[in-house]
Parts: structure tokens; C-alpha cells; sequence
């Protein structure tokens, strides 16, 4: 333990000590560059203050090569703001923004970027305006604040979509502010949507001829491909990435490709080739000195080696990660190196490590993505999904105020203003009716799937053909059983359909017939039983009807049909550890999620399972209502030697509704 601290401790001091080298070697190489092109600059310091041109384009193409020189753009800024020129200080103060997120300090950054936006704001330069809130929302991004990093993007591009006739760079930060979206739509697990943002972005870079944006991009795609389990797809597009990243030769986007690409090595088993990429990754990064992506470097160099047995490496270069990430303040980072270390102390079988390790990855990742933030984000989308509509609005409004403008001084004008506003207010009730009824077919249409799903086919024609064959054998009670157990079960099917939600009771009722039934096909050796906690009273719970049965028939279908020996259980348990849910858990002892996997793969006809999607639709909606939402847990379960033994599903379903009930 003591060699760990001190390790710590000089990681630690280590990362201090390149900051302030960074800070101290940065006057002398910026002096050096001076001195190479002192006079140009000089003269051409001159020559833009005396015509103190508008556009970024024009600065920019003034001063594209001063970008990392901070003694120059703090001359330009100190220059313009002597001589009453906003633009330019603008301009030069973002410049240095962008530098210093790029060197990890991020809150010097935001603060660079928000004077800088002032006076865009100040002088309407739409351009600097939506370039500075675009920065601003990147840096907050690194800091892993979604919430404000959101607020930036969506403010740039509200002003950028305003613009009539928008110049390259307004088209350029639409791109950008796309793909940050896209980006929450990733937080969001959203990745087909993602997906859509990024090839919007895409589209947009590819007519301007922006090889770095088209780099970013499939970057971004490929990440949302991994996300979905399609590595191949996710290494296409990283591929593609790094093409462009080559083409223009950027280093950072070197970093960036070489860390995604060794992930997927990882994730395909491929050790050598991904510790050699991500090696070559961590070399690039300390050599741009991009904290970000050295704590991301260090972190999956460790991962590998812990694939590849070398644990004490791993761990040495899990807390360098650790250690970087905690300096610059990187929450995702953090949380990944200590899940990782979690991982490896459980592989060295070091509990106590894995456990501390472990929880406090999931301590600080509830911080980033709590449910408040996620559906904050979400509303926010949602409003920029009907931009168009509002839009259209807006411009009837401000067409609206012109013409009672004008009414003023012509009184004929102002009973045709009267008019404009009567047709306007009718559209506007139009449109707000019809967007109710677009989300009560919404509803109406997960209902009747919803019945589909419950009402299945192949599940009516099996029960009937298993009863007529007790009725071909003369198994007359038992035929007479279960046609009565059948009937109940289909009538509760047909009752509950027509209403929104039951008592628990009720559908705990309709849950042992339906087990009743589906155990006719497993020649009744299924042992059900169902275990309620004193102190609950289901007759007062309301739930959506059938909502338990798709999980009871992934538990006999994809659990248990496969198992060939020993006894075949479910236990469903009703119980409360929370004020705000009633949990229920649906725990099977069959063959476990893997190997069902494996013989669902195997087999020739494959039909697509519905009924757990359909569930969560139903249950987002019914949760609405409630003061919580709901949420569900899968958890395989493991005898001591590992051996998959069953599966566990938990369902929390909120019982504390929003609506104040009367006396």
C-alpha cells in the first residue's frame, strides 16, 4: 500500500510539474516564433487596425498562422481593445479559448470564449456570436456538464438557423452544433438518432470540403456503431476517420482514431494489435499534451494489459489515467479508470480494491447522467426536433407585428390585422389539436400492439391443441381444467385491454393462469410460485395489465426450455425497499442469457421478440403520472464456479402518482 501512495504521490506531482512547464516553455517558444516573423506580424497588426475588417473569414485569413502563438493573439487583443476595435478582440480572445482547451484548461477557456462572446454580442457579429457559444459549449462538454454544454450548442444554433443568407462559417458552426446534439443523443442512448445528426453534420461538411469535420464526424458515427455492438461497422467508420485525420495531418486526430481503433481490438479479443495502437496513442498524446486524451490513453493501455496478464503494468497505468483525470477534473475518465481497476483487483482477487473501486465509479457516473439531467436533455431535443414549426411561427408573429404597425395610421388595415390574427390563432389551435391527437395515437397505437403481444397466435392455437389433446386421450378433467383456466385467462386479457391500468392482485391473478397454461407444454413440470410481502396490499397498486408477462415468457422460452436436466423453477416476489416503487422480481433457474443467445443464433427461424420494448414504451408512459420513473434490472446469476445458473429480473413500477387525490 505504501508503494501505491507514493506512486500516487509522484503521478501526481509529475502532472502538476508539466502544467507549470508548459506554462513556463511557452513565452520562449512564442518569443521564438516572434522573432521569425516579427515585422509581418507587426505590419500586419498595423494594417488591421486601421481597417478593422468584420468578418472571421478576413481576420482569419490575417492571422490563420498565430493560432497557438498566445503572445501574439494577446498583443491583437490588447491592441484592438486600445483602439476601440471589438471584432478583432473578439476574435483574438476566442483563438486563445481554443488553445487553452486544448491544453486542459478548461475553466481559462470558457472565460476566454464568454468575454469574447460579449463583444460579438456587443457589435451583433452573428458570426463571432455563434462561434464563441459553440467553444463555450465544447469545453463544457469536456467537463462532462451536459446541461449547460446543451444550452450553448442549441443557443448557436437558434441564432445561426435565423440567418437568411448564412456565410461559410455560419454553415460550418450549424455542422457543429448537429453534431454536439448528436452527441447528447449518445448520453441519451439514442444511437440511431445519433446517428442521423452526425450524417446531417456530415452532409454539410462534405459540400464545404471540410476534412476535419468529416473526420469528426465518422469518429462520432463509429462510436455510436460500437455503442450498438456493431464493431465492424464502428471500425469502418474509425477507419474513415482516421483517412482524413492523415490527410490534413493532425496529431490529435491521430490520438483520438488510435484509441477508438484499439478499443474495438479489445472488444475483439485482438491483445497485440490493440496494446501496439494504443502504445502508439499514448506517445501522440503526451506529445501534444492534451490531458484529456493522455488520461484516456493511459486508461486503455491498462485495460489491454490486464487482458494480457500484465497486471501490475495495468494497474501502474490505470492510475496514471486516474490520476490525470482527477487533476483536470474529467468525470467520464474517472469513472471509467476506476471501473477498469475495479475489474483488474477482481481478476488479482483483491474484493475489498474491486468493491471501493467500483463504487465509486458508479458515485460519481450518477453525477454526470442522473435521470433529472437525461430528461432535461431529452425536452430540450424534443423542441429542436419541431424547430421548423416554431419557426414558421415566429415568422407569422413578427409579420403580425408589422402589420398592427402599420393599422396604426390606416383604419381599414386594422380589421384586415383582426382577420390575420383570427386565421393565425386558428392555426394555432390546429396545430396544438393535432399534435394532442398525433400523441393519443401514439398511445393508442402501443396499446394495440401492446394486445398483439399478449394475444399471440402461436400461444392460443398451443393451449388449444394441448387441451384437445387431453380431450383425445379421455383426460376429460383435466381437459375441462384448463379449457376453464383458458377461458378466465383470456376474458381477463380481453377486460384489461380496455382499461389503462389494474390492481397488482389482479394481474398476480392473471399471471397463474397464464403460468397454468404454458405449463400444459412443459408437461407441468415447471414449479411457479408467487411470494408477497406482508405489509403490501396489491389490491391498491395499480399497474399497466400484462406488463409481468413478457418477462414470465422470456423466463419459460429462452430460460428454461433449453435446460434439459434438474428441476425447472420461477419465483416471481413482491417486496418494497423504497417508499417511491413496488419492486417485482422475476428469477428463473434455467440456462442463463448467454447460452439462450447462442441456441436462439443457432437456430434456422429466427422471430423477432417484441414484447420487452413494448414493455418499456408502457411503462415510460404510465410513468409519467408518477412522481418516479420506472426502472428495470436483468442480472445473471452464477453458481460459486461460475457456471450461468438463471436469470434475475427486477421491475421497480412508481406507486407515489403526481396527481393530488381529494378527500
Amino acid at each position: 500500500m505504501k508503494l501505491l501512495q507514493y506512486i500516487n504521490r509522484v503521478l501526481y506531482v509529475k502532472s502538476v510539474l508539466v502544467i507549470l512547464l508548459m506554462c513556463y516553455f511557452l513565452m520562449p517558444i512564442n518569443l521564438q516564433a516572434q522573432k521569425v516573423s516579427g515585422s509581418s506580424f507587426a505590419s500586419r497588426l498595423t494594417s488591421v487596425i486601421s481597417s478593422k475588417p468584420k468578418t472571421v473569414e478576413a481576420l482569419d485569413s490575417i492571422f490563420s498562422d498565430i493560432k497557438r502563438d498566445t503572445i501574439k493573439l494577446n498583443r491583437l487583443a490588447q491592441k484592438a481593445k486600445v483602439y476601440s476595435y471589438p471584432e478583432g478582440e473578439s476574435f483574438a480572445l476566442n483563438a486563445l479559448g481554443v488553445f487553452y482547451r486544448n491544453n486542459s484548461f478548461y475553466e481559462k477557456a470558457i472565460e476566454a470564449h464568454q468575454k469574447a462572446n460579449a463583444l460579438a454580442v456587443e457589435v451583433d457579429n452573428f458570426e463571432l456570436n455563434v462561434i464563441n457559444l459553440n467553444n463555450i459549449g465544447v469545453a463544457y462538454r469536456r467537463l462532462d456538464l451536459v446541461k449547460p454544454a446543451l444550452d450553448f450548442h442549441t443557443k448557436a444554433l437558434d441564432i445561426a438557423r435565423s440567418i437568411d443568407n448564412p456565410s461559410r462559417i455560419i454553415k460550418y458552426n450549424i455542422a457543429v452544433s448537429q453534431n454536439s446534439i448528436g452527441n447528447i443523443y449518445l448520453v441519451l442512448e439514442q444511437y440511431e438518432l445519433a446517428i442521423r445528426q452526425f450524417q446531417k453534420s456530415l452532409i454539410i461538411e462534405k459540400e464545404s470540403g471540410n476534412q476535419l469535420g468529416m473526420a469528426i464526424n465518422y469518429q462520432n458515427i463509429g462510436f455510436a456503431y460500437e455503442a450498438q455492438g456493431e464493431l465492424d461497422n464502428a471500425l469502418r467508420n474509425y477507419n474513415l476517420s482516421l483517412d482524413y485525420n492523415n490527410k490534413i495531418d493532425s496529431e490529435l486526430g491521430r490520438v483520438i482514431c488510435y484509441n477508438s481503433i484499439g478499443k474495438i481490438y479489445i472488444k475483439q479479443k485482438q491483445f497485440s494489435e490493440a496494446r501496439v495502437i494504443i502504445e502508439d496513442a499514448l506517445e501522440k498524446a503526451l506529445i501534444i499534451g492534451d490531458q484529456f486524451y493522455i488520461a484516456s490513453s493511459y486508461i486503455n493501455l491498462g485495460w489491454v494489459q490486464k487482458h494480457l496478464r500484465l497486471f501490475d503494468l495495468s494497474e501502474i497505468n490505470l492510475k496514471k489515467g486516474l490520476t490525470v483525470a482527477k487533476t483536470f477534473g474529467l468525470k467520464s475518465s474517472i469513472v471509467e479508470a476506476q471501473k477498469q481497476l475495479s475489474y483488474l483487483y477482481e481478476q488479482t482477487n483483491q474484493p475489498s480494491l474491486a468493491l471501493t473501486a467500483f463504487r465509486e465509479a458508479i458515485d460519481l457516473e450518477k453525477t454526470i447522467t442522473n435521470d433529472r439531467n437525461l430528461r432535461y436533455v431529452n425536452d430540450v431535443i424534443i423542441q429542436y426536433e419541431n424547430e421548423a414549426k416554431n419557426n414558421q411561427i415566429k415568422a407569422l408573429a413578427d409579420e403580425n407585428e408589422l402589420v398592427k404597425s402599420r393599422l396604426e395610421r390606416n383604419k381599414k388595415l386594422f380589421w384586415y390585422s383582426i382577420l390575420a390574427l383570427v386565421i393565425i390563432g386558428a392555426i394555432l389551435v390546429a396545430l396544438y389539436r393535432n399534435r394532442q391527437l398525433k400523441q393519443e395515437k401514439q398511445i393508442l397505437t402501443l396499446e394495440q400492439d401492446m394486445l398483439r403481444s399478449q394475444m399471440n397466435p402461436h400461444f392460443i392455437f398451443n393451449s388449444l391443441n394441448s387441451i384437445k389433446l387431453y380431450i383425445i386421450n379421455n383426460e376429460k378433467e383435466n381437459a375441462v381444467y384448463y379449457l376453464n383456466k383458458f377461458s378466465k385467462l383470456i376474458r381477463k386479457i380481453l377486460v384489461a385491454s380496455t382499461e389503462k391500468e389494474i390492481s397488482l392482485a389482479d394481474e398476480l391473478d392473471t399471471m397463474k393462469l397464464y403460468m397454468n397454461i404454458e405449463n400444459i407444454r412443459f408437461s407441468n413440470e415447471i414449479y411457479f410460485d408467487i411470494n408477497i410481502e406482508d405489509d403490501i396490499n396489491t389490491a391498491r397498486i395499480k399497474v399497466p395489465s400484462m406488463i409481468l408477462q413478457p418477462f414470465l415468457e422470456n423466463a419459460l422460452w429462452h430460460g428454461l426450455s433449453s435446460k434439459k436436466e434438474g428441476q425447472k423453477k420461477i419465483l416471481l416476489n413482491v417486496y418494497q425497499t423504497n417508499e417511491d416503487f413496488v419492486s417485482i422480481s422475476i428469477e428463473d433457474n434455467g440456462v442463463g442469457r448467454q447460452r439462450s443467445a447462442k441456441i436462439k443464433n443457432d437456430k434456422l427461424l429466427k422471430r423477432k421478440s417484441v414484447g420487452i420494448s413494448l414493455t418499456k414504451a408502457r411503462l415510460a408512459n404510465f410513468s409519467k403520472d408518477y412522481t418516479s420513473d420506472y426502472n428495470i434490472r436483468i442480472k445473471d446469476l452464477y453458481d460459486t464456479n461460475q457456471n450461468a445458473v438463471g436469470t434475475k429480473v427486477v421491475v421497480d413500477i412508481p406507486i407515489n402518482s403526481t396527481v393530488l387525490k381529494t378527500t
